[in-house]
């Protein structure tokens, strides 16, 4: 029985900033002071802060460490595990609060998080299924198998109000009732782990951090449409989510729950990996079953639906990570208290990947209904540099920009529809008064362009046309009637597009259009960016009166644009300037500007 647990955060984040160096350095020093049989190291997922990582949190006491290198480790040991004296400069310190937060529960960043789907990352050691199992792991698939009918799996499902969290919000319960009286000699559970958002990490920290979860999810679903065999499509980038899948579905099948009869109940269920190479129409359910077969990922018309014939032609039901991540808790806990919290037609909680301008990056669990300035404000801290709020993107390249006019907006599927967004995947950018909207909007569909399969004209040739009028927009050469072409195009788009990245494309520019027009106009009828993006409408000056002739911004020019004496007003030739802004940042007196 060890007294101590030192918890070190082992997802992509943490591990890219040395997590596993920490992890050697731990368990050598820990070694060396004679407390190996007292004290163990164990390397768990995402604990969801990661601005501050490589994270370390010690238990029982719950001291929670920040941005510790290896270095700082010798210390943690002699101070904190030798002699109980936690070492202060090295905790979290909550800027905002005024006070030293020691331990999760304390910082602003986790009190207003309900965690269901990130319930075990950061808690758990996700290589070793005996933990899993010691959280009540399994518990719900033996549940199922023993005591309830398919019929009974599905209803508390549906009553459960899970709805789909990949995008679409289709209710989950639905759809598997939709699939389970459909007879075949075959069908299939599948998993989408193709996450393909810029910005999103979510389902990504689930399978880093807690494997298991979604297998044993995947299962119970097995059993409650009549399936046998799974498959997790998980993108090739994600090293550390496969590895621990992997060794995640060997550690179910060597203690037998995954494979043949099941907790000695007759039942059969297995599952499998399969590889996506980063198509992010893949992300689309026809696609990615076309993509499970072998065949170049690409959508299928529906009718009909995967329910009745989807992967090999066979009944299949497709939900993402995070939805599965629940099921067992919905299970254990019962559909009325997942029900409890959220709103009424969105119930339960989501996770958000947070990102962009704010200065709690990180992964955040919250009720659904849960206004955004809490999340904005309270759980990420707000916005760095003393910027003021401008926007955020939602649902990624498919979602929409919200406006800093609606920061108190409840998040949940309904009122975000009403503007024009969508909470897509998770996916949560931040802006602030520097980013320029038309900007942003062209980022996106250039994003969408580029990841467009071409089956379908619209999607293929309509995104390329509106990409083009903001790419001349952003240029200084757009006329008035381009934002009108716009519009039109985006309706056209998203009627006719074959599947959800063309019909969802246009988002970005909908919204910017409808929240940000007056950019739109200033690009078009002033030849001006206002928040100082759009290179081709930028012009750098010098001002005289604050110009001392020291020089700095002509040697640090690339292309040799400024001219002047040492001690005199220097000028900048307009005409060789590429607007790399080297001039401004090397200025010590203020007197270059930007407009």
């Amino acid at each position: 029985m060890y007294r101590s647990h030192v918890l070190v955060c082992g997802g992509t984040g943490c591990n890219s900033s040395g997590s596993h160096h920490v992890i050697e350095k731990f368990t050598e020093e820990i070694a060396k002071a004679g407390l190996d049989k007292e004290v163990s190291v164990v390397q768990t997922g995402c604990h969801g802060l990661c601005a501050l990582g490589p994270i370390v949190v010690i238990y029982p006491d719950g001291t929670y460490y920040t941005q510790i290198s290896a270095d700082d480790v010798p210390e943690i040991v002699q101070e904190h595990l030798l002699k109980g004296r936690p070492v202060e400069r090295l905790m979290y310190d909550e800027e905002n609060a005024g006070t030293e937060a020691k331990s999760l529960a304390d910082t602003d960043f986790y009190k207003k998080q309900t965690r269901v789907a990130l319930r075990n990352c950061g808690v758990i050691n996700p290589e070793q299924i005996d933990e899993y199992i010691a959280v009540g792991g399994y518990e719900a698939l033996g549940k199922v198998l023993t005591t309830m009918t398919p019929e009974q799996v599905i209803q508390e499902v549906l009553d459960s109000g899970l709805r789909g969290r990949g995008g679409a919000g289709f209710p989950t319960g639905m759809k598997w009732k939709l699939c389970a009286p459909n007879k075949a000699d075959q069908k299939y559970v599948c998993c989408n782990a193709d996450e393909g958002d810029p910005g999103a990490f979510m389902d990504r920290s689930v399978l880093e951090g807690d494997p298991h979860s979604v297998l044993e999810a995947m299962a119970i679903a097995g059993y409650a449409i009549g399936a046998h065999q799974g498959y997790i499509y998980v993108r090739a980038e994600y090293p550390i989510a496969i590895k621990r899948l992997r060794i995640a579905i060997k550690q179910a099948r060597e203690m037998e729950l995954l494979g043949k009869d099941i907790f000695g109940t007759g039942f059969d269920f297995d599952i499998d990996l399969r590889l996506g190479s980063g198509a992010f129409v893949c992300g689309e359910e026809t696609a990615l079953m076309t993509s499970i077969e072998g065949n170049r990922g690409e959508p299928r018309p529906r009718p009909p639906f995967p329910a009745v014939k989807g992967l090999f032609g066979k009944p299949t039901i497709l939900n993402n990570v995070e939805t599965y991540a629940n099921i067992p808790e919905i299970i254990n806990k019962g559909a009325a208290w997942f029900a409890s919290m959220g709103t009424e037609t969105s119930k339960g909680t989501k996770v958000f990947a947070l990102g962009g301008k704010i200065n709690n990056t990180g992964l955040v669990e919250i009720p659904m209904g849960t206004p955004l300035r809490t999340i904005i404000e309270d759980i990420g801290g707000g916005i760095p540099n003393g910027k003021k709020f401008k926007a955020v993107q939602t649902g990624g390249p498919s979602g929409g920009c919200i406006p800093a006019s609606y920061i108190d907006i409840p998040v949940d599927y309904d009122h975000l529809k009403e503007i024009s967004c969508i909470i897509g995947s998770g996916g949560m950018i931040v802006m602030d008064e520097d980013n320029c909207m038309v900007d942003i909007a062209k980022f996106f569909l250039e994003f969408t362009v580029d990841e467009s399969c071409g089956k379908c004209t619209a999607c293929r040739i309509g995104t390329r046309r509106m990409l083009e009028i903001l790419d001349r927009i952003t240029k200084g050469e757009g006329k008035i009637e381009d934002i009108d072409k716009l519009l039109e195009l985006a309706t056209y788009v998203q009627e006719n597009s074959l599947c959800g990245l063309g019909q969802t494309a246009p988002n970005p520019i909908i919204s910017t259009i409808k929240f940000f027009r007056d950019e739109y106009e200033a690009h078009i009828l002033e030849k001006r960016c206002p928040a100082g993006v759009c290179k081709a409408l930028l012009s750098y000056n010098i001002d005289p009166d604050k110009c001392k002739g020291c020089t700095l911004c002509a040697r640090n020019c690339p292309v040799n644009a400024i001219s002047g004496t040492v001690r005199q007003p220097h000028v900048i030739d307009h005409e060789k300037c590429i607007k790399c802004g080297q001039c401004m940042e090397n200025c010590k007196f203020g007197a270059i500007s930007r407009k």
